[in-house]
């Protein structure tokens, strides 16, 4: 409230609200996290960063983006935008 931000809620008993992160967060630990161990946070925080920006948004196909990564499908996009301008 201090700074003019309200909470995200999901309504109750709509389960679809959040399923972009619940999937995110569902790959995320299945494939990465779960698989290591990690010393310090830091170290955890750096490996995270390196799955979002190395694998996740940049090669990793996306069911829901027609098996394209995330940067394919923005990169594709943008050209879209270029030509309809």
């Amino acid at each position: 409230k201090e700074y003019g931000m309200t909470a995200s809620m999901s309504r109750k008993g709509n389960c679809r609200d959040n399923a972009a992160m619940e999937s995110f967060f569902n790959s995320l630990k299945n494939e990465r996290v779960h698989h290591q161990r990690y010393g310090t946070r830091e170290e955890a925080k750096r490996d995270i960063f390196d799955y979002i920006e190395g694998f996740y948004n940049r090669r990793r196909r996306h069911s829901t983006l027609g098996y394209v990564s995330p940067a394919e499908y923005y990169a594709a996009w943008l050209t879209q935008q270029k030509l309809a301008a």
